[in-house]
């Protein structure tokens, strides 16, 4: 009994510290992909094999950060309790459970169709690059925006073996959207970053030009997903879930400013897997109604 709780406790801890609860950012918009690559349900086993290839990318994406940044993390107060780095969880576990969830994506792509397969190394390389990033570029979070902006991508492709125009305009949407919330993120690490000679958006421009900077992106955002609804000849409740996901953008730059941050939390996780479920659920309403 004791061995079973404590492998049951390392689970936890594994899913704790990659924030497994957060696939909830991109999952929707993959399902998005899925839903208007042919302006329907896919199959469910279609379906399936998407969410696998997303639960594979991104545990991989999140164990790779924690694995790379470990000696960072140790250095911030903001993370130097996370597991990796108090070494509750290994160099070779986490490398372990990397290797397992590319096998999944890999596996994934491979049931859903052939182009799935010969793209998804592609997807591999931005997941890892993205960790690096911020050691020379402050445009990391554009690359975490690819990485995000490849869910609606490959769930399209998985479903029609293909990259059509819509689609492309949709992955930017996403990237746009994910770049100015990790924008909004990065400034509670800003002075953190200047001085151990990391690079973010906020800690190049400061805190107020950052979340300008992030408000501009999060117009270009709606914007984008106006034309794909345009592009794709979408109806009224897919236009209202726009609406909808404009509005909470708005709102979640009132949570945050640059003399004030402690509402910060709420502004990245509550207001976007909001935002990501609201247009989702509400293209899936479109699409049937």
């Amino acid at each position: 009994m004791s061995n079973s709780t404590s492998a049951l406790g390392r689970v936890g801890t594994f899913l704790e510290m990659i924030k497994f609860e957060h696939t909830i950012f991109a999952l929707p918009f993959a399902y998005m992909g899925a839903l208007l690559a042919q302006i329907r349900l896919p199959d469910w086993p279609v379906l399936f094999w998407i969410t696998m290839a997303m639960v594979g990318a991104r545990t991989a994406a999140m164990t790779l950060n924690r694995l790379i940044d470990r000696h960072i993390d140790r250095k911030n107060p903001r993370t130097a309790n996370r597991a990796m780095a108090r070494g509750i969880i290994g160099a070779g576990e986490a490398w372990f459970y990397v290797a397992l969830s590319f096998v999944l994506l890999l596996f994934s792509a491979a049931m859903l169709n052939r182009t799935a397969l010969l793209l998804s190394p592609l997807a591999v390389f931005v997941l890892v690059l993205y960790s690096y990033t911020k050691r020379f570029t402050w445009a990391c979070h554009v690359v975490l925006g690819l990485a995000l902006g490849a869910a609606p991508m490959g769930a399209w492709i998985g479903v029609n073996g293909a990259v059509d125009p819509p689609v492309v305009v949709l992955a930017f949407a996403v990237l746009f959207w994910s770049a100015g919330f990790d924008v909004i993120y990065a400034c509670q690490d800003a002075d953190f970053d200047r001085s151990q000679g990391l690079h973010s958006i906020p800690a190049r421009f400061g805190i107020a030009r950052g979340l300008m900077i992030s408000r501009l992106l999060h117009v270009i955002a709606p914007a984008l997903l106006l034309v794909v609804g345009l592009m794709l000849g979408l109806g009224t409740f897919y236009y209202a879930g726009v609406a909808i996901s404009a509005g909470l953008l708005v709102y979640e730059h009132t949570l945050v400013s640059p003399k004030d941050l402690s509402r910060l939390d709420a502004a990245f996780f509550a207001m976007n897997g909001y935002i990501s479920m609201t247009m989702f659920v509400f293209t899936l309403l479109d699409i049937f109604f």
